[in-house]
């Protein structure tokens, strides 16, 4: 029997009707979905193999075939049109089989990325009334099954769990690909209806979650694709996780897919790994974070490998130092293409073809001619020219609201419909953006985007810690690492035991501190209260100033 959901509204997106006629006149919106495009590929060339991942080799027609199997499956077991479905699954063909098949079936997808544990989890189940959970049996070390039956006896909702290998007392994901799909139409779904939900960096708490539809992000697939030059002799390896933003987009799995191309899986994004699947597959294009990109400079040189058939290596999640851009082209003879861009729209890139110094100095320009950029000042005026400033946009792929989320809607965007991105930048001449950090409280540890907040609550659920504050501190491999300072409560607890601790919270592993300070007091306003963000500030500054003259960590952070 069907659990009655009480907030099980179906997703929306909607744009302002004079802004949705606009991008549909420009030929922005063309009406395309996922499953139908999908099955036009097959049609047009059904023996090319679009997916890799181990012994898998999986053809056009394969893909779809799947696809259709899969969503007849779905429908069978009872979800609806419109139902949601998370997916929790690393670099593996199943999640392209998954994504593909519930497009088809007119399901929404809600991206959960591998490192994700049930706090995350049971968030997106109830945020988007999710009922059904589609996992991995076991990757890296995690049993995911152990997850699916604590998720089940948390959120009663979810009715339907199938798990991708060894299922258990699960419901095995193998046996849907049986389903006779024949009768399942190429799409069940409209240009304007929502496809998919994705997860936002949470700059503040847990992920919001972002409603993308089948117009606009294909509109951002298409131009990806043509930007970055991609067509059917494109080899795109997804090394990062491919449930993020980058690597699913930009143009990602779904662009090279849409380009005709191949799509090759690694399990990790480890240069050992990587490389292998570079030689042997001839991977002509991929995307990593920077911390990545400087194991594959480090290692590169040593390799056996052959990597001569890379021909671009794009970077994003976080902003890639001059130092390092300059060694691309040196160590890995691939062009360097930076990518900026966030789960919520804007994406920007550098030109294949730009001078050097702006694909080294600059995060790249927009997608769209209709992307609109404004760039302000603390009191919401306009910056001058060359200087930096807060970044808001809206434009034909750059959502207008998040689900069911009055509170974060109110604070990310404007009355017109400008999303503050809480991007600090500067235009240049060229009309590229600098990307100068974040302006909130929002660490960006290698490309993971974590909310000072969130962790705060739950190191002020540790019984021996009175108050918390977390705050980003620069870090050449990480970009920023994440650093606790802490006033304990009664006995001071050790911090390896206090990062056991909060591990066991069972949040993803790259929230949990990389730093430790132990403080008595914390500076307060006049009036006696503490500014979060004051605070978070002063700290950083002084932990930063204390590093500077190259001593330890003072005992005390007080005024």
């Amino acid at each position: 029997m069907s659990i009655t959901n009480p907030s099980s509204t179906v997703p929306t997106q909607i744009w302002p009707a004079a802004f949705a006629e606009r991008y549909r006149a420009a030929g922005h919106w063309r009406g395309e979905t996922f499953g139908a495009w999908l099955r036009e590929r097959a049609d047009a060339h059904p023996d090319a193999i679009a997916v890799i991942g181990g012994e898998q080799r999986w053809t056009y027609a394969e893909l779809d075939r799947r696809a259709s199997a899969l969503a007849a499956g779905f429908l069978q077991s009872g979800l609806q049109r419109g139902d949601r479905v998370l997916v929790h699954l690393p670099n593996i063909p199943d999640f392209i089989g998954v994504v593909m098949g519930l497009f088809r079936a007119g399901l929404i997808p809600v991206y959960a990325l591998p490192a994700h544990r049930i706090t995350e989890i049971e968030h997106f189940a109830r945020g988007s009334a999710a009922r059904a959970y589609v996992a991995a049996a076991a990757h890296a070390g995690f049993d995911y099954r152990a997850l699916a039956a604590e998720l089940r006896g948390r959120c009663p909702t979810v009715e339907q769990v199938w798990i991708s290998g060894d299922a258990g007392e699960f419901a095995a994901l193998e046996a849907l690909y049986a389903t006779d799909g024949g009768a399942v139409p190429a799409t069940a779904s409209q240009g304007s209806d929502v496809a998919f939900l994705q997860i936002s960096g949470g700059s503040t708490g847990l992920s919001k979650l972002i409603p993308r539809t089948h117009d606009d992000y294909i509109y951002t697939l298409r131009e990806s694709a043509r930007i970055c030059g991609l067509g059917p002799a494109s080899v795109f390896l997804g090394a990062l996780p491919i449930a993020h933003n980058f690597p699913m987009s930009s143009p990602g799995f779904l662009g090279t897919l849409y380009a005709g191309g191949r799509v090759v899986l690694s399990p990790s994004p480890d240069p050992e790994s990587a490389f292998a699947l570079i030689e042997r597959e001839g991977v002509t294009v991929t995307s990593l974070v920077p911390p990545l990109l400087l194991q594959w400079l480090d290692l590169a040189p040593a390799t056996s490998r052959d990597l001569g058939s890379l021909r671009t290596i794009q970077v994003g999640g976080a902003k890639l130092s001059t130092e390092i851009a300059r060694r691309v082209r040196p160590v890995l003879g691939a062009t360097l293409q930076q990518v900026f861009g966030m789960a919520e729209g804007l994406v920007n890139y550098t030109r294949l073809d730009d001078p050097d110094e702006l694909i080294i100095r600059t995060q790249g320009r927009p997608i769209s001619p209709d992307d609109e950029i404004l760039i302000l000042d603390d009191d919401g005026k306009p910056v001058a020219p060359g200087q930096a400033g807060h970044l808001l946009t809206r434009g034909p792929y750059t959502i207008r609201a998040y689900h069911d989320n009055p509170s974060a809607n109110a604070r990310s965007f404007t009355e017109d419909g400008y999303y503050r991105t809480g991007d600090v930048v500067r235009m240049t001449p060229e009309g590229y953006l600098e990307v100068q950090g974040r302006a909130g409280d929002h660490i960006n540890r290698a490309g993971e985007k974590i909310s000072a907040e969130e962790i705060e609550d739950h190191l002020l659920s540790h019984p021996q810690v009175f108050d918390a504050a977390v705050v980003s501190v620069p870090d050449e491999y990480l970009g920023e690492r994440s650093c606790a300072f802490i006033i304990p409560k009664g006995d001071r607890p050790r911090p390896a035991d206090l990062k056991k601790w909060i591990r066991g919270r069972g949040i993803a592993d790259f929230k949990v501190p990389d730093q430790i300070v132990f403080v008595t007091r914390f500076a307060s306003t006049a009036a006696l209260k503490i500014s979060r963000k004051a605070l978070r500030a002063d700290l950083r500054a002084q932990l930063l100033a204390r590093q500077a003259a190259e001593q330890p960590p003072a005992p005390q952070v007080s005024r």
